[in-house]
Parts: structure tokens; C-alpha cells; sequence
């Protein structure tokens, strides 16, 4: 189920896991394979994130069952989920026709979740096993700078779609746009080179499914940035690329902006550094008694 101990630093090489993530990999390995309970919890695992492999709107849930790893194996065994599941993702982007280079960098988000975890609470671990497991099955795929997943559109944008006069209703086909962490700027021609690539890349692979519409949901779509940001920064530009809808979640989401701008959602205000103008754009807001909020979007993938 796992690859020899010999085989496997270069399995976490392609999914991009921390230099300093490897050796201990390596070396607990033993300890998984060693203990028949241990192998037990990690084929049911593997199987429980797989079954139904390819199919929206089935993610499992595996945060709580990897949470039942030993304490030895507790920061690293979401990983070893993870690097047992390779061979079933890669078949299915096989199945698809989906190429190796697509399939490594979609695969990689483990390495980027470790390194995010790590920058957050300064030890190994994975930051979200829920998340990545989307990528495992099938549903997201890492295209240019942009990340889009297969998905069905919500009760509150499917109103905004019928609203604006389009045929739309929930449920239906969309692809989400999710922006990672930890890959460059996020320049306008970065991301029409990824939409682009999300064009063609879906006809091709999911012809079945018609994705018309992309959506995002993110604090980056809150249009208070504007008041802090220059009209041709980089998340200006995002944003204008999106037909905002009108927030009804008056809820505020503070911790968002904070867990990616600064790596942890627990800064005091006070504390929050001011080095870019994105840092003092959050910070300034907040230390002034304002609150950031969960912006909702979409665009049409086809050129209008």
C-alpha cells in the first residue's frame, strides 16, 4: 500500500512534501507498516476518501478517522492517507487522459498543506485533510496559478445567476476557483492563462459535464479592499474580473484575510505586521474597528 522506504523520498519529492518533512517520513514508515491496527485504520481510510472516486458532492469527511492514528504516527498520518491514495488518483487522471504534469502539480497541494501548516504552528502536520481530499478524488485540479474544482452551484448563486438572466439553478455544473498559497503573484495574464487553460481542459476531460460558469467564494472578492488597495493592484484586478453578488452574510469573516496574509488567524490586530500593502490594508481595517467579509462571485467561462 506504501512505496518501499527506498522508493519513497522520490514520491515526496513529486508531491512536493518539505525537505525537512522526508527523513522522518521515511524513517516512521516502519511504524505503519509494523502494526496490523495501524494498517487497518490506513486501508480503511485510503478506502473511505476513494470509493466514489471522481463523483462532486461526495467528499468524505476523514479529518475525524485520521484523528484516530496514534500519537506517534498523529502529525504525519494524514500523509501516509495521502501517499496510499496516489495510485488511485493517478489512475483516475489516467482514465481521464489527464497528463502527468497536471496530475504532479494538483497532487503537490499535500507539500504546499505541510508547508502552510508548518508556517502557521512551527511543526509538521498537515493543515486540513478535508481540503486535500478533493484534489485526491478527482475534483480539483491545479491549472497555472488557479486552482478549479468540479461543483455544483449554491442556492444564493444560482439566484444571482437568475437575477443577472441567466439559466441557472442549484445544483448545477460550475467550477469553483480556489488561489493557493505559495505560487507568485497573482497577475491579471497569470490568471487568463489559467482560465484559458480551465477551457480547454474541461471540454477535453469532462466533456460530459458543461461548465459555463466559474465561481469563488473568498475574502479576496470583499469590495472594502478597494478603499486600501491602488486601482491596478493584483487583487483589484482579480476582483473586476468576477460580477460580485450583493453580500447577505452580514457574519464577519476577520480570521480569513489573517490565516492567509499572515499565516495564522490567531495574530492580535495589534501585532499584525505592515510590510506590503495588502498586510496594512488588513491590519489598518481591522485596528479600526472594521470587519472583512466572504465575498461571492462568478464569471462566465465562455468569452462574452
Amino acid at each position: 500500500m506504501l512505496p518501499d522506504a527506498d522508493d519513497l523520498p522520490e514520491l515526496l519529492l513529486d508531491l512536493a512534501v518539505p525537505h525537512e518533512d522526508i527523513n522522518e517520513l521515511v524513517g516512521l514508515r516502519s511504524t505503519v507498516t509494523g502494526d496490523p491496527g495501524v494498517l487497518r485504520l490506513l486501508a480503511e481510510c485510503v478506502e473511505e476518501l476513494v470509493r466514489d472516486i471522481g463523483e462532486i458532492g461526495r467528499t468524505p469527511d476523514i479529518d475525524e478517522r485520521i484523528a484516530a492514528a496514534p500519537a506517534a504516527l498523529a502529525r504525519y498520518f494524514a500523509v501516509y492517507v495521502f501517499l496510499a491514495a496516489v495510485p488511485h488518483a493517478r489512475a483516475y487522471h489516467r482514465e481521464r487522459g489527464i497528463t502527468a504534469d497536471v496530475s504532479r502539480r494538483t497532487l503537490a497541494d499535500l507539500g504546499r498543506n505541510l508547508a502552510a501548516h508548518r508556517r502557521r504552528h512551527g511543526t509538521a502536520g498537515v493543515q486540513s485533510p478535508r481540503w486535500l481530499a478533493h484534489h485526491f478524488r478527482g475534483e480539483l485540479y491545479q491549472l497555472g496559478r488557479l486552482q478549479f474544482e468540479r461543483a455544483a452551484l449554491g442556492q444564493r448563486t444560482a439566484r444571482g445567476l437568475s437575477a443577472a438572466g441567466l439559466r441557472a439553478a442549484p445544483g448545477g455544473p460550475c467550477l469553483a476557483v480556489h488561489i493557493p498559497d505559495f505560487h507568485g503573484p497573482l497577475t491579471p495574464a497569470a490568471c487568463d492563462r489559467s482560465v484559458a487553460l480551465a477551457r480547454k481542459f474541461f471540454a477535453l476531460h469532462f466533456p460530459e459535464e458543461p461548465y459555463a460558469i466559474a465561481v469563488c467564494h473568498s475574502w479576496l472578492l470583499d469590495p472594502q479592499l478597494r478603499r486600501y488597495l491602488p486601482t491596478q493592484s493584483n487583487i483589484v484586478r482579480f476582483q473586476e474580473r468576477f460580477r460580485v453578488l450583493a453580500r447577505e452574510d452580514t457574519e464577519p469573516a476577520d480570521r480569513e484575510p489573517v490565516r492567509f496574509v499572515f499565516g495564522d488567524p490567531d495574530l492580535p490586530v495589534g501585532e499584525l505586521p505592515r510590510r506590503t500593502s495588502l498586510e496594512r490594508a488588513v491590519g489598518e481595517h481591522l485596528r479600526a474597528g472594521g470587519h472583512w467579509y466572504l465575498g461571492d462571485g462568478w464569471f462566465p467561462l465562455q468569452a462574452e
